[in-house]
């Protein structure tokens, strides 16, 4: 069996009673960095085998498919968050459902959830990119393309660029396109910003320093009204 598990964000006790239960009686947990989830692991006093899962290594891929065709439970995590958004652990996925190997995915933290409904902007439908291309030609290609859907797109971005990616914002989409910036979601030092993207851009390039991982939340287009749906059938 392989469990996808996802992890907390930043606070450690955003963790699930579930997720803890699962790592616990895991044969093996695989993730990104040992290093960091030896620290996850400490904190609620959990001790199992752990190893490196590289997404870009198809070795560790074998290896860790391997582990399961034998009958281990495994635990798939990533850093932080859900796996196999927005980071590794969907190859890996793939090959147990084509391989016959059950696949078990726990709800959890997830960093998008969590600044769409901060943002306080939408009850429906949006766009998810997660972390663009770096050549700009395409970025700005694939924002221009969600935006048209009307619907409000979710980006992530490293402090090294997000000024960057801002600015390409401005540029793709004009410079009043309204977005929410939401950084270091539930840390000590979590902030939120909200303002047209030209302000939000000088904003950060006053700062000396930028430190933490970003969401950003592009808005709809103010003349654009928000679509109504019928929410009487669902449990989510």
């Amino acid at each position: 069996m392989l469990y996808i598990v996802p992890t907390p964000i930043g606070n450690l006790e955003d963790i699930t009673l579930r997720a803890l239960q699962t790592l616990r009686s895991s044969d093996a947990v695989l993730c990104e960095d040992t290093r960091r989830t030896q620290i996850l692991l400490s904190h609620f006093g959990i001790t199992k085998p752990l190893y490196r899962y590289n997404e870009n290594d198809d070795r560790s891929v074998d290896r860790c498919l391997e582990a399961l065709a034998k009958g281990k439970n495994c635990a798939l995590v990533s850093d932080c968050g859900t796996p196999c958004i927005s980071d590794p652990g969907w190859k890996l996925v793939k090959a147990a459902v084509k391989a016959g190997i059950q696949v078990s995915s726990l709800p959890g933290p997830s960093a998008v959830v969590c600044a769409l409904a901060g943002a306080g902007i939408t009850g429906g439908a949006f766009t998810f990119l997660g972390f663009l291309p770096r050549k700009a030609g395409k970025a700005a290609k694939i924002i221009r393309s969600a935006y048209a859907l009307n619907h409000p797109v979710v980006i992530y971005e490293s402090p090294y660029r997000v000024v960057k990616m801002l600015q390409l914002i401005g540029k793709t989409l004009g410079s009043d396109t309204p977005v929410i910036i939401a950084r270091e979601l539930s840390k000590v030092y979590e902030e939120w910003l909200r303002g047209t993207v030209d302000n939000l851009e000088r904003e950060m390039s006053k700062k000396t320093k930028v430190q933490g991982e970003f969401v950003l939340v592009i808005d709809r287009p103010a003349d654009v009204p928000m679509e109504k749906e019928d929410a009487s059938d669902s449990c989510f």
